[in-house]
């Protein structure tokens, strides 16, 4: 997870030079075999946020005031282990701002609750999605 900072939620752009590093970057990690999706994102202004208190909605629309809760991009990455993230998070090409780190859940994450009918639903989804349906 790239956190924002002011710039980015000002929407100033990189610059040919930082997207030339950062594509540099992106393509090692495919590469390595390691990146399975990333994207940046526009600044909150041009977003919205859904609040759920039970069956009631409301929506606010961007901006967000607290730029240190808000991010700005992402990669998903398939790596071995936490340390392994790391080590590829310290070669990133940013002069200045923050990347979180986080695992994402499987199945085995779940226990019992995931049951063998919501995981083969989960398992044809995910064959959707790869399939590009």
């Amino acid at each position: 997870i790239v956190k924002a900072t002011k710039e980015t939620e000002a929407g100033v752009l990189p610059t040919t030079e930082q997207l030339a590093e950062m594509g540099q970057f992106n393509e090692e990690l495919v590469k390595a075999g390691i990146m399975l999706a990333g994207d940046g994102l526009q600044a909150s202004d041009q977003g919205a946020r859904v609040y759920y208190d039970g069956s009631k909605r409301s929506v606010v629309d961007g901006p967000f005031a607290e730029t240190k809760e808000l991010i700005a991009g992402y990669w998903i990455w398939q790596v071995k282990s936490m340390e392994e993230a790391v080590e590829w998070a310290k070669r990133i090409p940013f002069h200045d701002g923050q990347v979180e780190l986080r695992r994402a859940f499987e199945a085995e994450d779940f226990g019992e609750a995931f049951t063998p009918e919501l995981q083969e639903h989960d398992a044809r989804l995910r064959n959707q999605l790869s399939a590009g349906q």
